[in-house]
């Protein structure tokens, strides 16, 4: 499959580009933030080839796609017509969560952008280290000093890289962002704090710290930004917001930052970073059982990113970072899972997956491995997390620190060159080999795959039965929900619908704004904000009425829902009411889909009408 129709098929599966509040990918993970988590269809995003898994946590719906991600990212953004300010969009807008996961979809949404910069530059950094040791290299050189300026200057600037990703997740003005970052890093003020001179602004005492490299303050500063913007916007007319509203925060925020945000923001980074070194130092070879053994976990459930920042301000604050060291062998365990599992299985079908998965773990890329293969078959999950736990020890006796950010992996072992490399050398070779072995003698044989191919026939089985209730088991004939004119789907201008991606079914132009049930059933969906229900008959049918398009904007207005998910409906009961006019005087297509969702388990969808349709006149029969 085409990269291009990988991205369409995945962005009609999460409900269209309407309903993408946000998307950013990581290494292996597109991460969307729906603005309705309910439209989204998760086993039809599964099943599209190419996709791993999916994964909904920390208020995201991350699509696993592994290596390619990259590539998949940039069509998804071009068939959805995502820019920049669309895909990366406020951190306010779409579905809620509690506080930890709003913490980990900001964390995702700051970090994820520059990664691979700052992993490359990490890694050209522990080059020269390693070069400049062995004595290949003198820093007198012209050669190091570019390369060097070309390997810190990520480091030195994060403020500003963090200012522009802060910003568009936040919903402030990127640039105006950047003005504040930069003043932050300027080097008249890097010179005031060098010299330790006294600073005032209008006779405010300023205490001066350096922010170069620093990640706290800038965050706090462009939240402030991001609320101060918002309220100036609202009070000054458009004639004049463009220039005056940046003008004032510009004034406002700089020396805000530079007298009490950021001082608060550079003591909160020392706090953070002196509770991990003090947890650290209770025991080392604890901590490290205890990270080498969950890393895994945490990538699975995609909350690693809430231990993300603690790693950067360890650099930031210290130079080197002893945390990342503790998760790195559960990399390469997983990798040796991969491993034990392509030598051990004759089944070649299993070797088509284990064969390239041990491959990409090696580099750090592990979804691969853990969806393909060490959940799949579990046991090879509990001897990589074991690897990984004894890795972790012994890179935690060993002291061993990492001196720039980046994914661990054969590529970026020169990040990890400094204290304890030896030591962290030993514990990704343990790693590795101990799971690899592990797993071919006991976590894994062809019986488990045989096992599993048997109990997914034997359940297919079981519900292919006929029955009431069950899809696909007789023809059921639908009524029409709505009064009005009906179209073909392929004429609605919209190409979710249009495609059938969706399902087979019709549209309705409607005359009257009253939604009646088609049949008698429950409510499987119905959308906060009014514009669609999902129904499911008690046959089996499911549908979807989707009224107008790209109404999910009106966030309610105009719709009056009558039932909630999960009540019984009866045929003919009042469902919705929406005011047609108005949605057409605010420029909304009124036209309204009525989809067949699970069309697949039907033999047909035929319509039974055209022209005009009255309430509970013939509209859609499927067919058993």
């Amino acid at each position: 499959m085409s990269n291009e129709k990988l991205a369409k098929d995945i962005l009609t599966s999460v409900g269209g580009t309407e309903n993408v509040a946000s998307v950013v990918h990581c290494a292996t993970r597109l991460r969307f933030k729906l603005k309705d988590a309910k439209l989204a269809d998760k086993n039809q995003t599964k099943n599209i080839a190419g996709v791993i898994t999916v994964v909904e946590s920390g208020g995201q719906y991350q699509v696993v796609i592994g290596n390619t991600v990259g590539d998949v990212y940039k069509e998804l953004v071009k068939a959805g017509n995502l820019g920049e300010e669309s895909g990366q969009a406020s951190s306010n807008s779409g579905s809620g969560g509690n506080w930890f996961n709003k913490a980990v979809d900001i964390i995702s949404g700051i970090f994820t952008p520059f990664l691979g910069a700052l992993a490359a530059s990490g890694i050209l950094k522990g080059l020269l280290l390693i070069l400049t040791t062995l004595g290949w290299l003198s820093k007198e050189s012209g050669t190091y000093m570019i390369w060097y300026a070309a390997a810190d200057s990520i480091f030195y600037f994060l403020p500003l890289a963090i200012a522009v990703t802060s910003a568009r997740k936040f919903g402030a003005n990127m640039f105006v962002a950047l003005a504040i970052a930069g003043a932050l890093v300027y080097p008249s003020i890097i010179s005031l704090y060098n010299d330790k001179a006294e600073v005032a602004f209008f006779n405010i005492p300023v205490i001066l710290m350096s922010y170069t490299s620093s990640v706290v303050p800038i965050i706090i500063a462009v939240w402030f930004l991001s609320i101060l913007e918002k309220y100036l916007n609202k009070i000054f007319h458009s004639s004049i917001r463009n220039f005056l509203t940046p003008l004032i925060c510009i004034m406002v925020i700089v020396p805000l930052t530079l007298i009490a945000v950021g001082p608060v923001g550079t003591y909160v980074s020392l706090g953070l970073a002196q509770g991990y070194t003090f947890l650290y130092n209770l025991s080392p070879i604890v901590a490290g059982i205890i990270c080498g053994a969950g890393w895994q976990l945490l990538v699975v459930l995609g909350l690693h990113w809430a231990f993300i920042p603690i790693m950067y301000n360890n650099i930031a604050v210290y130079g080197s970072d002893t945390l990342k060291p503790l998760f790195a062998p559960s990399n390469f365990a997983q990798s040796g899972a991969a491993l034990g599992v392509l030598l051990k299985t004759k089944n070649p079908k299993v070797k088509a997956i284990a064969g390239p998965a041990a491959v990409s773990g090696l580099f750090g890329i592990t979804e691969p491995i853990i969806y393909g293969i060490s959940i799949r078959y579990k046991k090879p999950f509990v001897w990589a997390t074991i690897g990984g736990a004894i890795g972790g020890a012994i890179t935690g006796a060993a002291g061993s620190v990492a001196i720039a950010p980046g994914i661990p992996g054969l590529l970026s072992i020169p990040l990890f060159y400094g204290q304890g490399f030896v030591g962290f050398l030993i514990s990704i070779i343990v790693a590795y080999f101990f799971t690899a072995i592990a797993t071919y003698f006991f976590g894994f044989n062809d019986a488990m795959e045989k096992e599993m191919v048997a109990a997914k026939e034997q359940t297919q089985k079981q519900t292919a039965g006929v029955s009431e209730g069950t899809p696909g088991s007789q023809n059921e004939e639908i009524g029409s929900p709505l009064s009005g004119r009906i179209i073909p789907l392929s004429e609605v201008a919209d190409e979710a619908f249009s495609s059938e991606a969706m399902g087979k079914g019709v549209a309705i132009v409607p005359e009257e704004g009253k939604l009646i049930a088609p049949f008698s059933g429950v409510v499987a969906n119905a959308f906060r904000t009014g514009h669609a229900i999902g129904l499911i008959s008690d046959r089996g049918t499911e549908i979807l009425v989707h009224i107008g398009l790209d109404t999910v904007k009106l966030k309610g207005q105009h719709f009056k829902m009558h039932i909630a998910e999960g009540d019984r409906i009866e045929k003919g009961q009042l469902l919705a009411e929406f005011d047609v006019q108005a949605i057409k005087d605010l420029g909304y297509d009124v036209t309204t889909p009525v989809i067949v969702t699970n069309t697949p388990a039907f033999s047909d969808v035929k319509t039974l009408n055209v022209g005009q349709v009255r309430v509970h006149d013939p509209l859609l029969e499927v067919k058993g």
